[in-house]
């Protein structure tokens, strides 16, 4: 049974062992991650020099379940645009909150700007490092 979804910052952390991956590791085998957070994930991997075909191969080993991204989760993505905003949150961080909200799980991030708007959008944030 899935537990929660993943933005890209929380499977890198986990794949790089940053500050949070604790948090991370604990829940990747029952994890979901948008395809468009899986194309973050591989387009960092592969910004940081890793060939495209290991970039696969690592984020699969995370055992993380990828969800096509489709129109439902593309429709509310766009309608998720005016109320996050204000907190600065991408097409990809939009399409974590989607997935999430859509599946009524929780959505883990790194980035603490989700908190401020978590209460409007209706999904519950975990951070996976304390914001100072």
């Amino acid at each position: 049974m899935n537990s929660v979804v993943l933005d890209a910052s929380a499977v890198l952390a986990a794949l790089y062992g940053e500050p949070g991956s604790d948090k991370v590791d604990g829940v990747l085998a029952n994890a979901l991650v948008s395809s468009v957070n899986a194309a973050e994930v591989i387009s960092k991997l592969t910004e940081r020099g890793m060939a495209p075909e290991r970039a696969i191969t690592a984020l699969a080993a995370t055992g993380a379940t990828i969800v096509a991204f489709d129109l439902e989760q593309a429709t509310l993505v766009g309608a998720l645009r005016p109320p996050t905003r204000i907190a600065g949150l991408s097409l990809g961080d939009r399409a974590c909150l989607a997935l999430a909200k859509l599946r009524g799980l929780p959505a883990m991030t790194g980035d603490a700007a989700w908190a401020a708007v978590a209460g409007a959008i209706g999904v519950e944030v975990a951070l996976i490092r304390e914001s100072h």
